[in-house]
Formats: C-alpha cells, sequence, structure tokens
C-alpha cells in the first residue's frame, strides 16, 4: 500500500482538539512538560500529532486529511505540521466537547464530497508497529460497500471478509470495566476500542441526527455557507448557541483508565527512553 493512493472517495479526520487531560499529570511529572501529550514525543522525534498525520497519508493522499484542532494550541499545530500539505486545519472557536469534534470536520467533507467515506483517528496515541492497523483500517474501509450500514467490542456476528481479513459486528461493550472483568473479557475474544473509525459520511451524517439532531441542524446551517464570506460569522454563532455532547455515551463506550500506566508499560516493551521534543525534528515532504 502506497502513501497516499486514491481509494474512491477516502478521507482521514485527524482529531486534535482536547487539552491532553489524560496524559497532563504523566507529562508534567513524568516529563517535565506543560505540553499537551499529543505534541509531545515520547519516543524518538515525532510527537503522537505528528505520527498519527503521517499515519493518516499513508491511506489518502494529503489533501483529503482534515485536521480539527484546539485553537489555543494553534501555536503547536502550525510548526508540527512542519510541511506536512494537509487539505484542512480546522480551529473551532471553543471546544465543545468530542461530538462536535467529529462533525465539524464532517461537515467540511461532506460539504466538497458527499460520496466520501472517512477514516478518524485520535492523536493522542503511540503505535510502535503500525502495519498491523493500517492494514485493519485498509480492510474496514474495502468491507464498506458489503456492510449495509452495519456498524463494527465484543465480536458478534461475521458480517463480510475482504481478502483474508473477517468483519464482525460488535456484539457489546464494556465500559470503564474492572481489572478483572477486562482479563475476563479479553479471554473470551473481546478488543480495546482505539477511537479510530472507518465509516461513510453519510451514515455517520444520519448517526448524529439520531443521536445529536439539535447539533446536526447547526452543522446543517454551516454546510450552506462553507467557502463563502458568511462562513466565519456562522461558525462562530453555532458554537455560541452549541451543547457540550460526547461521542462516547450514545455511540461509542470506550475506556480511558490506568494511561499513565500504559504509556510507561508500552515504553518499557519498546526499550525506548522517555522524551518530550519541544521541537521535534522536520519532517521532508518529498510528495
Amino acid at each position: 500500500m502506497k502513501r497516499g493512493e486514491v481509494r474512491g472517495n477516502l478521507w482521514s479526520i485527524v482529531l486534535a482538539g482536547g487539552d491532553g487531560v489524560r496524559t497532563k499529570e504523566f507529562t508534567r511529572h513524568g516529563l517535565r512538560s506543560e505540553i499537551p501529550g499529543p505534541y509531545c514525543a515520547f519516543v524518538g522525534s515525532r510527537s503522537l500529532f505528528q505520527h498519527t498525520l503521517d499515519r493518516a497519508a499513508r491511506l489518502t493522499p494529503w489533501d483529503r486529511v482534515v485536521v480539527v484542532a484546539a485553537r489555543h494550541h494553534q501555536q503547536k499545530v502550525w510548526p508540527q505540521l512542519d510541511g506536512r500539505p494537509v487539505g484542512r486545519v480546522l480551529l473551532p472557536p471553543k471546544n465543545v466537547d468530542t461530538a462536535a469534534g467529529i462533525f465539524l470536520p464532517l461537515t467540511y467533507i461532506l460539504a466538497r464530497d458527499p460520496q466520501a467515506t472517512v477514516v478518524m483517528y485520535p492523536s493522542d496515541y503511540f503505535l510502535s508497529e503500525e502495519g498491523p492497523v493500517l492494514s485493519a483500517m485498509d480492510h474496514a474501509v474495502r468491507g464498506r460497500s458489503r456492510l449495509e450500514g452495519r456498524w463494527s467490542i465484543k465480536p458478534g456476528q461475521f458480517l463480510a471478509r475482504t481478502g483474508k481479513a473477517a468483519i464482525q459486528a460488535m456484539e457489546t461493550c464494556f465500559e470503564h470495566p474492572e481489572e478483572a472483568s477486562a482479563h475476563e473479557t479479553r479471554s473470551t475474544g473481546s478488543l480495546w476500542n482505539t477511537m479510530v473509525l472507518a465509516a461513510t459520511g453519510e451514515e455517520l451524517w444520519g448517526l448524529g441526527w439520531q443521536c445529536f439532531p439539535e447539533m446536526m441542524s447547526h452543522f446543517e446551517r454551516l454546510k450552506e455557507v462553507i467557502d463563502t464570506a458568511e462562513e466565519p460569522m456562522v461558525l462562530g454563532a453555532i458554537y455560541e448557541a452549541m451543547l457540550r455532547r460526547n461521542i462516547s455515551s450514545p455511540l461509542l463506550h470506550f475506556t480511558t483508565e490506568r494511561l499513565p500506566g500504559r504509556i510507561v508499560d508500552t515504553l518499557d516493551k519498546t526499550g525506548k527512553p522517555m522524551t518530550c521534543a519541544e521541537e521535534p525534528l522536520p519532517f521532508l515532504y518529498q510528495g
């Protein structure tokens, strides 16, 4: 799979709109840094944000990579793009939680490409081996046309197959399990949710209307004025009226417990020292 290989109407959304709350104490005490976790380089020279950007560009061309980041972090975002020609960087007026963080970039994508399929990447975790994850995402994207609107963390019934990979339904989801329950569910084949998602834009938009109708009406209004003189005014107005909505409660359930411990465990396994690069090394874009 070549970098930026075009797969139909495939787009990537890089989610960098949070404040790194889960890793704040770890970076402060473990790395002696106040830099939010996604902008830290725990291993090597690239930050988690930069790793995520480069991972996204393995599946989609750069002009179809959309970043959503906190406006008050833009002094971190622009330098860390460092030559990566992403299609769009969105800096919403304020943080109204994760649902808006997903549906804002989706609004811009669907305004340009109504037939889009999107892959969403949180930028707050590190993968030591990206190959298997990228392969899984590639299979998920190629399997979308066979699932007829089904959503794919205990694996359920078989839905489709792409090559040697099987795609299964999600039978159930356990939110914040106790340690004993987590071990038990894992031993029966349950999976850890990374919040990396692949879906058609139309499916996501429909789920938004089912779960957050008052929020989606705001984004419908924005979609009509994108790339016009009215866009900045409408964007500001809808965020003033936007209620906080979290994507995990109605749509997904995922645990954030013991994250600092998982970071340390991962670093121990790789044998890499902890670092926090104030100025990550430059990225050389080769087209």
